[in-house]
């Protein structure tokens, strides 16, 4: 089955071709971030539009690095949530119609389920059960996988997601749009030991995140060092490397805890946040530890992008699955809602 896959969930515009037999035939992306980083985020309405403009070539760029025609696709994949509404239905909408123009099934898909589905596009994918941390701007949650749609949720953030709490501490200290990738070069520079932030919820059992206050934590050090007068490059450096740290601990120690719950030791790590370098090392070692595995897609595939959702579609349909003609997407959209296969 040769699926398309449309992914306009935010700000990043991913078009994929996935054949159920020969894998992953091309897939295209376009990032949006220069657009919204004048505003320092994504300005919804303009991210639609943006959508709307860079569909079609891609589309058409995607057919012609497989050399596949409209005729030769199967079916079409498309994200139909969690995201920003408005998005959502420039890839719904593209897809439906596409659908009835070329008589194939539509179906819908979970943002977050192909993120977690994406390492499964490696040489080397993990088999089931395993426990998946989906970290990224908008999620981070651990979970339970035994089989595709079989989800158990462990825990999950109470307020900020962790790649959230990356931008808004970016943006609190003075940095760019995204803030996630700034503070990973900058904590490069930075000075062990000279700030020391707190593990949230670590002190605790259960799974539950909490990263709210590690960006007031991040923000009054920054003002007592600009009110001492240090408030140099180095000092950035300082603070997004004590941050980093938290967080990387923090999701290491909860991973760490999923596991021996479960009784698993594979585990999925999956979503923008894990192309963080000092995460996938920190996962690496504690699994090393426990003499387990972790997984992961290459960089390019832990954003948003189109060949994720042609896979994770391509599972659905070759098992039935499929939409009516309605276009409908959803805001927010639990995944353990989703019907196994």
């Amino acid at each position: 089955m040769l699926v398309l896959g449309l992914e306009t969930s935010c700000d990043e515009t991913g078009v994929a071709l996935y054949d159920s037999e020969c894998g992953l035939l091309a897939d295209a992306l376009f990032s949006q971030i220069d657009l919204h980083r004048v505003y320092g985020g994504v300005v919804p309405e303009l991210a639609s539009r943006d959508h709307v403009k860079r569909m079609l070539p891609l589309l058409r760029e995607v057919l012609e690095q497989a050399g596949r025609k409209p005729e030769d696709i199967d079916g079409i994949a498309y994200t139909a949530g969690p995201g920003l509404v408005g998005a959502l239905l420039v890839g719904a909408s593209c897809a439906q119609a596409l659908a009835f123009a070329w008589g194939v099934p539509a179906l819908g898909v979970h943002h977050m389920e192909g993120h977690l589905l994406a390492p499964m596009l490696e040489e080397q994918p993990p088999g089931f059960p395993f426990v998946a941390l989906l970290v990224s701007g908008g999620h981070t949650q651990l979970v339970r996988v035994d089989g595709i749609g079989r989800y158990q949720l462990l825990g999950e953030s109470v307020d900020d997601a962790a790649g959230e709490a990356f931008d808004k501490t970016a943006k609190l200290i003075g940095l760019g749009y995204p803030g996630g990738p700034e503070i990973a070069r900058l904590a490069q520079s930075g000075t062990p030991g000279r700030f020391t932030f707190p593990r949230p919820m670590t002190d605790r059992p259960g799974l539950d995140f909490s990263f709210s206050g590690l960006k007031t934590f991040a923000l009054n050090t920054w003002q007592q060092c600009r009110n001492a007068g240090d408030d140099g490059e180095q000092t950035r450096c300082d603070i997004a490397l004590a941050f980093e740290q938290a967080v990387v601990e923090t999701l290491t120690i909860k991973c760490k805890r999923a596991l021996k719950q479960t009784g698993l030791n594979r585990l999925v790590i999956a979503g923008g946040v894990s192309a963080n370098q000092s995460l996938r090392q920190s996962l690496g070692k504690m699994l090393g530890d426990l003499k387990g595995d972790v997984f992961y897609a290459r960089p390019r595939f832990c954003t948003d992008n189109g060949a994720m959702i042609a896979y994770a579609g391509c599972q659905r349909l070759l098992a039935g699955q499929h939409d009516g003609p309605a276009i409908a997407v959803q805001a927010r959209w639990p995944m353990e809602r989703l019907p196994a296969i």
